[in-house]
């Protein structure tokens, strides 16, 4: 039996908050590679994409003289990819470096604006061109990017790009996440299944692209129609979409039991009371909210056309996903007959753990950073100062100020 190397890998993050931060905390905890972040803290997401490169760039070289040349770098999309690569080029020489999309700048959504922001759907697609690899989190995600690239490189006056396309699409890879279950509860008994008011999970951050407003109206309307239900509404609050959540939370009075950002231990405790998890969203590459839910023993409702359509298996569409103004009706129709509803799911909860949780993500993650380093690598490492030979073995984490 092959036995698989230990590879240095350097992951640059420069918006390390939410489901950045979760994916690589998951990834260094379970990885069999030697792990190191350099990462801005979650915030100021424009100032990231502009000045992040340079920054970074400067603890990324002072990585490499302390440690020697990493064996791959991994920088994420709010990491302007071209500028860090040109930046630190002296200190990182061959070594290989991928993207990975969480999102991308072209095709996700902005509050206020039909058209993404050029600054930065240039700096997307300067990233697309300049990584040896990019990793994008679900072919929803790849489809919609390739689809909205030809109209967007065709828009400019000359030299248009579009000859690049076919190179990016085959360097462009999909990979899903993992998600961290182990504290998830497996699915638990529910109060519903005692004759008691079942709970109703909204759990997405209170952003205008994930509309828990809208989700929380649909509730509404059920109980309007007569169905007993509690709600619990979580994820972060600090949002322009807040108002609009409050005054849903407002129709629903005191059916709201749970409500706001909570700590792990109190999240985990509600994902293991849900019932139903709900989702309005408008965008979603992936879903960690939804995976954890679902991977929690919770019955989902979600739209159907974004990468919900990847997480859930096909043979469960029909009972999971709904259309452009079906919402209210496909929820209804759930909490009405619940029971059916969840033994149709029985085997779904222990899908989506098998398949996203890091014990088997992991090991997609890790062959994928073998197979760029064998493929474009660098060889042999060069030490501290630019010397060939091994690198020093502790991993250093670092959040840049």
């Amino acid at each position: 039996m092959r036995v698989m190397p230990s590879r240095d890998v350097v992951v640059v993050e420069a918006w390390a908050g939410g489901s950045h931060r979760a994916w690589l905390e998951g990834w260094r905890r379970h990885s069999r590679h030697r792990i190191t972040p350099l990462t801005l803290p979650g915030r100021a997401w424009r100032w990231r994409m502009r000045g992040g490169a340079v920054t970074l760039a400067e603890a990324l070289a002072d990585h490499v003289a302390r440690h020697g040349r990493p064996d791959l770098v991994v920088a994420t999309d709010m990491v302007d990819v071209a500028a860090l690569a040109g930046l630190a080029r002296r200190a990182l020489g061959p070594t290989p470096v991928v993207t990975l999309l969480h999102e991308n700048q072209l095709t996700y959504p902005v509050a206020g604006r039909a058209d993404p922001e050029p600054e930065f759907a240039w700096v997307t697609w300067r990233n697309l061109v300049a990584a040896d690899r990019v990793w994008v989190n679900s072919a929803h995600q790849r489809h919609e990017l390739l689809a909205a690239l030809p109209a967007f490189l065709a828009a400019v006056p000359d030299h248009d790009h579009l000859g690049m396309l076919a190179g990016v699409a085959e360097r462009l890879e999909v990979l899903h996440l993992g998600v961290e279950l182990a504290d998830v509860p497996e699915a638990a008994r529910r109060r519903s299944a005692d004759g008691g008011r079942p709970l109703v999970l909204v759990n997405q951050r209170w952003d205008a692209d994930k509309d828990p407003a809208a989700a929380l109206r649909a509730v509404a309307r059920c109980v309007e129609r007569g169905l007993d239900v509690e709600v619990a509404v979580t994820g972060e609050t600090d949002s322009a979409h807040r108002a609009a959540v409050t005054e849903a939370l407002a129709r629903l009075g005191d059916r709201v039991v749970v409500r706001g950002h909570l700590d792990r231990g109190d999240y985990v405790e509600v994902l293991g009371r849900a019932d139903v998890v709900v989702s309005a969203a408008r965008h979603e590459y992936f879903g960690i909210a939804v995976v954890e839910a679902v991977a929690a023993g919770a019955v989902p409702v979600l739209p159907a056309g974004l990468a919900h359509d990847e997480i859930i298996p096909a043979r469960h569409h029909g009972w999971v996903l709904y259309g452009p103004g079906e919402l209210t009706a496909r929820l209804a129709a759930t909490l009405a007959d619940l029971a059916r509803v969840r033994t149709a799911l029985a085997d779904l909860a222990g899908e989506v753990r098998r398949r996203f949780g890091w014990p088997t993500r992991v090991v997609d993650h890790d062959a994928r950073v073998d197979a760029v380093v064998e493929a474009v690598g660098c060889g042999a490492r060069a030490g501290p100062g630019g010397h060939e030979g091994g690198g020093g073995d502790a991993a250093m984490s670092a959040e840049v100020r």
